[in-house]
């Protein structure tokens, strides 16, 4: 990771902060919560070894990006943060599309950005959510609430500065050491007043003290309220992408997914993907990985497996370009 190159640049009314190396055909690595840019130091080395230009950014409010006066959620939509991508891609790939892979949040935003800019994107590898076409009938929040509850995690996180002043008073390292290491499927309940239990934390061998400490220095610095802005402009996000409903994602994608995650587990969820409604909604996809005994952060935990299967899904499309040629 040393050879990683650190650069901050203005779009979109913003500073973003981007890492990159390596050269060739550029990969746009986009990140979830509560992670950063960190998240892909496994595959960025990897990528660029096998002959691509890899760029990972700071989402907007996270790490070294700046983002909207702290708590103003509406600057947070995917249409703001789909906005600050593609104009960094006009800056460092005019007229060029990229590979892109997503994890998280970060596949929600690569999803959006699919939908709202295909010509941007040569092909998608994303991770852990799925593609879910807007309900016209009920907003998002309402819909939660009323399957899982009010101490479930999205929920939890809709009151700005609330679930903040909880996490200061567990302590910033504690609290990611916990949220990156959840291995249990069942919804994520935070409840009110302790969202966490008092049991100490052993880190798996996938991360590291070095890992966290990393993750905790820049989330110490920003807070949380960045990432849960996301969460916050979900009801905003229904709104606004109404002209989208019953829209298709129309790249060529591959889908991972641990069996353990939380996403996967949720109502109805292995259900859609498994029995041809992700297919029937993101017409190009052409292939689903279930990874066995795999959480959430599985970029990080199977770093091996998913560097692979992230290669040979994007060397097709620049093999068959190099053949063009």
């Amino acid at each position: 990771m040393e050879k990683v190159e650190h650069k901050t640049m203005r779009v979109n009314g913003i500073n973003m902060h981007i890492a990159e190396m390596g050269q060739g055909p550029i990969v746009l690595f986009l990140h979830g919560f509560p992670e950063l840019w960190y998240s892909w130091r496994h595959q960025m080395p990897f990528m660029a070894a096998h002959g691509y230009r890899v760029v990972a950014p700071d989402l907007r409010g996270f790490g070294d990006t700046t983002g909207a006066p702290k708590g103003d959620f509406t600057k947070f939509t995917t249409l703001h943060v789909v906005g600050d991508l593609v104009e960094l891609l006009n800056i460092i790939a005019p007229d060029q599309k990229v590979f892109l892979v997503g994890h998280d949040w970060g596949a929600m935003i690569a999803w959006d950005m699919c939908l709202y800019r295909p010509d941007k994107i040569k092909a998608l590898v994303n991770m852990s959510v799925p593609f879910f076409p807007r309900n016209p009938i009920i907003r998002p929040i309402v819909a939660l609430r009323a399957i899982y509850g009010d101490e479930y995690y999205i929920i939890r996180f809709q009151e700005p500065g609330e679930i903040e002043e909880e996490f200061a008073q567990i302590g910033t390292k504690t609290v990611l050491e916990k949220m990156l290491t959840i291995r249990d499927p069942e919804p994520l309940k935070l409840p009110k007043g302790k969202p966490f239990d008092d049991s100490p934390v052993i880190l798996p061998p996938w991360l590291t003290e070095t890992d966290v400490d990393y993750y905790a220095t820049k989330y110490e610095h920003t807070g949380f309220t960045g990432g849960l802005n996301y969460y916050r402009a979900l009801d905003l996000n229904w709104e606004l992408t109404a002209p989208w409903t019953g829209a298709k994602i129309e790249v060529p994608v591959k889908f991972i997914v641990g069996d353990l995650d939380l996403t996967y587990n949720s109502a109805g969820v292995k259900f859609y993907i498994n029995k041809g409604g992700l297919k029937k909604n993101v017409p190009l996809l052409e292939d689903v990985v279930i990874l066995k005994g795999v959480a959430h952060f599985l970029q990080q935990e199977k770093p091996d497996e998913v560097n692979e299967h992230i290669h040979v899904f994007f060397q097709s499309f620049s093999s068959s370009e190099t053949s063009a040629l």
